[in-house]
């Protein structure tokens, strides 16, 4: 095919503007090497981030309420040292009355002290009543001051966990209590269940808290563990701070597979919203060598599974495979 005269010379000046204009080739690789690039920089930034924010969430969670931490549980190991009884509390038997004597026994001991000390009086010798009341993984006793003391006893596979305190203030029958002091992670939503639940149903509100706190515990623990028995193998871990949402990958020899958890609410155990997927890294060699996209696959079954086991349960990752070659 012949060039005109005039095409010629069009070429020839666009060459002396630019004389190192690439080829249509040159241009789509040196496209493709950008966006390689801006992609790892992209990676890199966000596992940054990442980092960062597992850092400070960590500093945030242990550093803050430390030193109440500290002062509350030796208040709350000198009231149990300093008892008469301890009740433990079963079914029914924990209720609204029950709570009601509780708040009643509070303000009976500040009158009391209250008396004697605007009447010089010297006070009785002999031991007062003072009961701690356990009902599941809760302590309830009365504090100094017209306070309730709550300690949350959590557990993980039998194991005691954390401990959590909360300090409700009673200062009469006629004024709702309120949340003084606590030691719950700021991220659970204890104000949220103070402004719905405290003031018009108080026995619900403790129980909410326990509930939130032990589910909590459970999902931390549940990652912690997988962890452990599968660090190696994990190549990527996201959660959020409550751990209602958790993400992470799998790196085997045979195949890659990326797991999603959502949980309902912060009081579930088990994730209501999973998906796995995995890619055989077989077919990732072949669509290297070829120039496609790998194709994932979608385990169903694993998913199903998970929506009904904790996450260490039952050999999780060799079903994981399983799940995999049976697909």
């Amino acid at each position: 095919m012949e060039v005109s005269d005039f095409e010629e010379e069009t070429l020839k000046k666009r060459h002396k503007k630019n004389p190192f204009t690439p080829s249509m080739g040159e241009v789509n690789f040196m496209h493709e090497d950008d966006d390689n690039d801006r992609l790892e920089t992209a990676r890199a930034r966000f596992s940054n981030v990442i980092k960062r924010h597992t850092a400070l969430a960590e500093r945030l969670s242990r550093d803050s309420d430390k030193m109440i931490f500290e002062r509350l549980q030796k208040e709350f190991e000198a009231a149990r040292a300093s008892q008469t009884e301890e009740v433990y509390l079963d079914g029914e038997e924990w209720n609204d009355g029950l709570l009601a004597t509780i708040r009643e026994r509070v303000h009976m001991e500040v009158d009391r002290k209250a008396m004697l000390a605007e009447t010089d009086m010297i006070p009785n010798h002999h031991v007062e009543e003072k009961i701690t009341y356990r009902v599941g993984n809760k302590v309830i006793c009365c504090l100094e001051g017209a306070r309730i003391g709550i300690q949350y006893e959590t557990t993980f596979a039998g194991d005691p966990c954390e401990l959590y305190h909360l300090v409700l203030e009673s200062k009469s029958f006629l004024e709702k209590m309120t949340v003084l002091e606590h030691t719950i992670p700021f991220f659970l939503p204890l104000r949220e269940a103070e402004n719905d639940l405290l003031s018009s149903n108080a026995m619900r509100f403790i129980d909410y808290i326990g509930e939130l706190l032990q589910a909590y515990v459970d999902r931390k623990e549940q990652v912690r563990l997988i962890k452990e028995l599968y660090g190696n193998q994990i190549g990527e871990l996201y959660h959020s701070l409550p751990y209602h949402i958790i993400e992470f990958v799998l790196d085997d020899f045979t195949c890659k597979v990326i797991v999603s958890l959502r949980y309902a609410d912060l009081v579930s155990v088990l994730p209501t919203r999973v998906r796995v997927i995995a890619w055989p890294i077989d077919q990732f060699k072949k669509s290297e060598v070829m120039g496609a996209h790998p194709s994932p696959s979608r385990l169903s079954y694993a998913e199903d599974a998970l929506k009904s086991m904790s996450l260490p349960e039952g050999d999780f990752y060799p079903k994981m495979l399983s799940f995999l070659f049976s697909s």
